[in-house]
């Protein structure tokens, strides 16, 4: 739909919720340490609100993608998943929150390509033979 001038919406691009995520894991990753979310907020492109980079960096934190320690009267944070890792935990939540864990991952096993079930295979093997050792 046009506005009058020939654009469709005037507003923005927004970013969606997961961009975010992997934007604040990417700068937490090249962090010296734990940091505060000026930090964090002074490293990420755009003109980010304070309270929206410490609503995201609380919702990784439930996550268990950062950490957090209370220094003064605020937090500092630290990265404990990368962005690989972060859809680790979304699929384990969303494994764990199923009745039917083998039906869920059969489906998932036999929906995948020769090449991604060659690569679970793969490290399944390779995570056995970790455990052996």
């Amino acid at each position: 739909m046009a506005d009058g001038h020939g654009t469709a919406g005037a507003s923005p691009a927004r970013r969606g919720q997961g961009e975010l995520e992997a934007q604040i894991l990417a700068v937490l990753g090249n962090a010296p340490g734990p940091v505060t979310v000026a930090w964090v907020q002074e490293r990420l492109p755009g003109a980010l609100a304070y309270t929206t980079v410490i609503t995201i960096l609380t919702r990784l934190h439930a996550k268990g993608a950062v950490e957090r320690e209370r220094v003064g009267r605020s937090f500092e944070w630290v990265r404990v998943a990368d962005e690989a890792g972060l859809a680790a935990l979304r699929m384990r939540r969303v494994l764990d929150g199923e009745a039917d864990r083998e039906a869920v991952l059969t489906s998932f096993v036999t929906s995948l390509s020769p090449g991604d079930e060659e690569l679970l295979r793969g490290l399944l093997a390779q995570t056995e033979d970790e455990g052996e050792r």
